[in-house]
């Protein structure tokens, strides 16, 4: 099924001693030569991970001549990503957001994962954590293979919060599971910084808003599409109900209404804030600052018995070329199965690993802060299916402006949930391209 014109430019749409460790290569038996082109999105720490682990790869494979290529994350990733497929130059092995697979594998331009073959590399689908393994299929079918669950997270400066009397007697920060929990939380560490409690980034984001909203929004059980995009379903009464309550965080001054990402980041690195909410990705970020901070998951402010935050999965397709033979795939299965044994260096960037094998490793659990929130993953929200959905996609951009209008102080939640319903309906009523 080809992609028209309007899908194209709209946007169809991370320890080399572990990887040693464990697969060694090609599968025995198979030719070890040939050549392996490999596309990615990943910058900055995730970036540097992976150079890590593909500089492992080529170590324990000399004969193969991996040409790895990283193009600018969001829509333009997926743009190239179709085009090349359908150009019939696809790279061999791609990244892909689990929320925007889907809609590669829609448009036919991923290859089923059939048992057998991920069998004969060790890659069963009970080697995998059950959420993004089973959120990733269609039809019952695998098309990608999930290396991690990245959940939206809480970081808290470790000192700040010890002044504020929010650390229990092992060090570790009191349960926030509820909105007077937090609230007051917000305001001890505020009462110590002098500025503010927490910080998200909301200017210019075109994902921050929307993943703190969706985390507190799934917690009450509300969903926003449904029948795979075509209807939307916000529950206006929930959608206020948080919007509420984030607005009058911000209009309280615990935290900032207005501030970019970069200026998020600051915030709390500068120890102006007690706590940060972002994906865990930026672990690496205050490690190199060399601040006092520790993570723990998104709290379950509105969930009650049931947790749930918003979160993604990094995973590997295969895209679809027209001389697909066994030993291009095998090597293609093979490289995939190299970087799951190498998910140590990737969890160090803050990843929750989805390869079960060190998932449930002891050397895992002595990772910290990264085994903190490995809980989370269980309780992942997925964005909802839909072909203008998924990791930096339309529906983020559109979901995240009226959000952050609200949290800036310049919308009634009222409102801006009427102006989501608006933006997404329109969405839902433009014909899916592909």
């Amino acid at each position: 099924m080809a992609l028209t014109r309007r899908a194209l430019l709209g946007g169809t749409a991370a320890a080399a001693a572990l990887g040693l460790a464990g697969c060694s290569g090609l599968t025995p038996g198979l030719d070890p030569g040939g050549t392996l082109n490999f596309w990615n999105l990943f910058g900055g720490g995730d970036g540097l991970r992976l150079t890590q682990m593909l500089d492992a790869y080529r170590a324990a494979n000399p004969a193969v001549e991996l040409d790895a290529v990283t193009l600018a994350w969001g829509n333009p990733y997926y743009t190239k990503l179709s085009l090349a497929t359908l150009g019939d130059k696809p790279p061999n092995v791609a990244v892909s957001h689990l929320t925007r697979a889907k809609t590669l594998v829609s448009a036919g331009l991923v290859e089923e994962l059939r048992p057998e073959d991920l069998a004969r590399h060790g890659m069963d689908a009970a080697n995998f954590t059950a959420r993004p393994w089973e959120a990733g299929l269609v039809g019952g079918k695998a098309y990608a293979i999930p290396i991690d669950t990245h959940p939206f997270v809480m970081f808290y400066n470790t000192d700040i919060c010890a002044e504020a009397g929010l650390l229990d007697a092992a060090g570790a920060l009191i349960p926030l599971d509820s909105p007077e929990k937090f609230t007051e939380a917000m305001q001890k560490a505020k009462d110590v910084t002098k500025a503010y409690g927490g910080v998200v980034a909301i200017d210019n984001d075109v994902a921050s808003p929307w993943r703190i909203y969706q985390s507190l929004y799934s917690q009450l059980g509300g969903e926003t599409l449904a029948d795979e995009g075509t209807r939307v379903t916000i529950d206006d009464a929930k959608a206020t109900q948080v919007l509420t309550f984030l607005q009058g965080l911000t209009s309280a001054g615990l935290m900032p209404g207005s501030i970019d990402y970069q200026g998020a980041i600051a915030l709390f690195a500068n120890g102006q804030s007690g706590f940060y909410f972002q994906g865990e990705w930026e672990i690496s970020t205050f490690q190199t600052a060399k601040m006092p901070f520790s993570m723990t998951s998104f709290p379950n402010v509105f969930g009650g018995g049931t947790y749930a935050v918003q979160a993604d999965s990094h995973t590997l397709v295969i895209p679809k070329q027209p001389d697909r033979d066994q030993a291009s795939l095998d090597r293609s299965l093979a490289f995939i199965r190299f970087l799951l044994d190498q998910s140590k260096t990737w969890a160090e960037g803050g990843h929750v690993p989805a390869w079960k094998p060190f998932l449930d490793s002891a050397e895992y659990r002595a990772m910290t802060p990264q085994s903190n929130y490995a809980a989370a993953a269980e309780g992942a929200v997925y964005d909802p299916d839909g072909w203008y959905s998924g990791s930096g996609s339309n529906f983020e951009i559109v979901t995240s402006a009226a959000i952050g209008s609200v949290l800036a102080g310049r919308q009634a939640p009222a409102a801006a949930v009427a102006q989501m319903r608006s933006d997404l309906t329109s969405l839902a009523k433009t014909a899916s391209p592909v």
